[in-house]
């Protein structure tokens, strides 16, 4: 990430602008030159009353110029002139106007794109442990609600506040060239606007970061209930999902009232005190006018100035309210950037062979939550390692600690080696490259089934794809599908039953062609025959990888080369299924309540085919 990026959101904001920099000084030039038209034409009007239409001198900018062309009476016998120079104006004016937006629609495009790509780039960078403190909705919110923000504030709001600063100075400096006591009657009520502008932006903002955040709450809890839709219809919950969107949604529009209200006030009472000071400006000027201190057509263009100063003093207003708002999206998006991304470069050196992995003394805790207890085993190339053990004994985490979607670091000990090297020593591209996981839930693109098995290598050709389908037990079941291969299986697999994604995510863990496997449980959804099958299918395509087997099922463990029981992040078991079978442990226990489910099951079938209930524990063997 760009260095000027971490320092602060103004710097973000620069960098993320990069090359359009040229196009905002344009778009700035532009505005500028519109503003001076619009400043010129009220003295046209005046010019056209007072020295044309009445017997005024003409004003001294333009005295000589008009005496040259032979004065009142000249304009007076060619009025035209004075209207096409009032209509050409207002059509360069247009013609400005139509660039001014062109470009400034272009940069706010711009600033939404790089600002998109950013945070998308980077947010995919970050470590699987930032992703699991922070809530998807939020991000989602920080990734379009919040860039949205911060997009039109830049590409509008930016310009508007330079034409305000200009048009307050121009408007002061002509007025007093053309009436000082005016101009001070005209500024009266001015001071009260900004301070009360100030007070407002100060008081609104903590409002706006309120309402961003309970917004993004509530797009969590719709991501949330979209995305386990399944669940939500499966146990009956829609009604609490219902009341729980509800509370989030009211609480949202509680805090989003607390702004507008906030809003309304100041907007109301702003309208107030700027119509009291145009009021002002009417009563002394009609009363200068009369009195015959003012003229007709320096009253006009004078009130003209003073209108065009007022209204966008008070459209710093809105530029305040979209400022805070912009400065609480641009703090937000910062808070990611300035997040530090994983290291995920590849040295030369780093192509290392996996031919052994062994954890020594490894001890792993979650903020306050110890998971791992000077955990030591050793797993060999062509080995199959199983592991069994109740919820937060630690079996999930030894996956991620080897793919080092968490390091050991800071409280943690011990040491993870591969082939002899330390595995923080090991680039975790290289790491993730070489060691596939496959998770119970396995998360499947909306794209087809074929997309989605060859995600791995994208170049893999026909016969690798039914290969690794059949490896997986899975490629009959696409066969019947209509589409076949180029069926589209839905957001996150949906279309497709529990066990058929499971056998999916194995074909497309199987294409990696990784040599180290890991299982966390990815046979669960599958019934015992079929996992029969894809064990002794896997058993042909691993005979040279190092496998990982997590599972509470025997059936699935049994054939493994070694198996580690865990309790509590400590090994309470270790040895071979014959060996753990008849040891008092966790895994003897859980070999006899599934050998006896079996025997349950055979008992109540009415032996229709012919296997004695004696013979459960041999054929679970």
């Amino acid at each position: 990430m760009n260095e000027k990026i971490k320092k602060n959101s103004f710097s973000m904001i620069l960098y993320i602008f990069g090359k359009r920099k040229f196009v905002f000084l344009l778009v700035a030039g532009l505005t500028l030159l519109t503003i001076f038209l619009d400043f010129l034409s009220p003295q046209i009007i005046r010019i056209a009353i007072d020295s044309v239409i009445d017997d005024k001198p003409f004003p001294a900018f333009i005295r000589n110029f008009a005496e040259n062309l032979g004065g009142r009476t000249y304009f007076t016998e060619n009025l035209n002139i004075l209207i096409f120079v009032f209509i050409g104006m207002v059509l360069i004016q247009c013609l400005l106007g139509i660039a001014r937006r062109f470009y400034g629609m272009e940069i706010s495009e711009f600033v939404s794109l790089k600002f998109r790509n950013t945070l998308y780039m980077h947010i995919q960078s970050l470590p699987y442990s930032w992703h699991v403190k922070n809530q998807t909705g939020d991000i989602i919110q920080r990734s379009t609600s919040d860039v949205d923000t911060l997009r039109n504030f830049l590409s509008n709001d930016v310009m508007e506040l330079m034409r305000c600063f200009f048009i307050i100075i121009i408007s002061l400096s002509l007025m007093v060239s053309m009436d000082k006591q005016m101009t001070l009657i005209s500024i009266v009520l001015l001071p009260v606007i900004v301070a009360f502008g100030i007070i407002f932006r100060s008081r609104i903002a903590t409002s706006f970061k309120v309402a961003d955040e309970a917004e993004g709450q509530l797009q969590a809890t719709v991501q949330e209930n979209f995305t386990g839709m399944r669940i939500v219809r499966a146990f009956g919950r829609e009604m609490f999902e219902m009341k729980k969107f509800d509370g989030k949604n009211m609480n949202y529009v509680e805090k989003s009232l607390v702004v507008s209200r906030s809003m309304a006030l100041y907007w109301g009472l702003g309208d107030i005190i700027a119509g009291l000071q145009i009021t002002l400006v009417m009563i002394f000027g009609i009363y200068r006018c009369v009195s015959g201190g003012m003229t007709l057509g320096t009253f006009t263009t004078f009130y003209t100035y003073s209108s065009m100063m007022i209204w966008p003093l008070r459209g710093l207003g809105r530029i305040i309210t979209n400022f805070s708002k912009a400065t609480v999206s641009a703090k937000r998006i910062h808070e990611v950037l300035v997040e530090t991304p994983e290291d995920m470069s590849v040295k030369e050196d780093a192509n290392l062979s996996f031919s052994d992995i062994e954890f020594k003394n490894v001890s792993f805790t979650y903020v306050t939550d110890s998971v791992l207890k000077n955990l030591s085993f050793k797993i060999n190339k062509g080995e199959t390692l199983g592991i069994l053990g109740g919820t937060g004994s630690g079996k999930s985490t030894i996956a991620c600690l080897l793919t080092r979607l968490y390091d050991l670091g800071g409280g943690n000990s011990g040491e993870i080696l591969i082939n002899g090297v330390n595995i923080n020593n090991i680039p975790k591209a290289v790491l993730r490259k070489k060691i596939s996981l496959i998770l119970q839930e396995p998360f499947l693109y909306s794209k087809t089934i074929k997309e989605n098995i060859t995600a791995p290598d994208l170049s893999a050709s026909e016969s690798e794809l039914h290969a690794v389908s059949r490896t997986a037990d899975i490629h009959d079941a696409i066969l019947k599908f209509t589409d076949g291969y180029g069926t589209v299986i839905g957001e996150r697999g949906v279309t497709l039953s529990g066990g058929q994604k499971q056998r999916v995510a194995i074909a497309r863990m199987l294409m990696q062609k990784a040599p180290v496997m890991i299982f966390d449980d990815s046979l669960s959804a599958v019934d015992t025959e079929t996992d029969q099958r894809i064990r002794k299918s896997l058993a042909k395509h691993t005979s040279d990888s190092i496998v990982i087997l997590i599972s509470h099922r025997i059936s699935t463990l049994m054939r493994a080369d070694k198996i580690m029981v865990l309790k509590d992040g400590v090994i309470e078991n270790f040895g071979t299924h014959n060996e753990l079978k008849t040891r008092e442990g966790i895994y003897k226990r859980v070999y006899d309540i599934q050998a006896g489910f079996l025997a349950d099951n055979l008992e109540e079938s009415e032996e229709s085919d012919g296997m004695d209930v004696t013979d459960v524990t041999e054929n679970l063997d």
